[in-house]
């Protein structure tokens, strides 16, 4: 894979008005982008950290995986993402290197397509690509 560097680093939160008190209002960092994606699924806020981007991620559906882990772990770092120039050949060459797996390319920020490594393979740590 070739990475092109750290994309974001993304906190699960349960509302994102309530997250957004804390970093941009009292940290003072700007708001980016916020759009609603994945079939009104989850809000996806962007903040610029300067050299690179503070995710927040707020499912909006009640039976959203990701409403498990906040009722499990509560807001907070969920995953960081490298930035790559195509997601599918990253796929490919991740998959051959077993930390894909079967891992299904999603939709991510402003059409930008992402996929998910295989948690397992990386330690526990949650890992995502993004790209074209």
């Amino acid at each position: 894979m070739n990475h092109q560097g750290l994309d974001h680093l993304a906190i699960a939160v349960p509302s994102t008005e309530e997250a957004l008190k804390i970093w941009r209002d009292r940290l003072g960092f700007p708001v980016v982008c916020s759009e609603v994606v994945n079939g009104g699924a989850i809000r996806l806020t962007h903040l610029d950290l300067g050299n690179t981007h503070l995710q927040l991620v707020e499912p909006l559906k009640p039976d959203h995986p990701l409403q498990a882990w906040l009722a499990q772990n509560g807001p907070g770092l969920h995953h960081f993402c490298l930035k790559v120039s195509d997601v599918g050949t990253s796929r490919e060459l991740l998959r051959a290197a077993g930390l894909a797996g079967e891992a299904t390319p999603h939709q991510g920020t402003l059409g930008k397509r992402a996929l998910f490594l295989t948690k397992s393979a990386t330690q526990g740590v949650q890992v995502e690509v993004t790209g074209a």
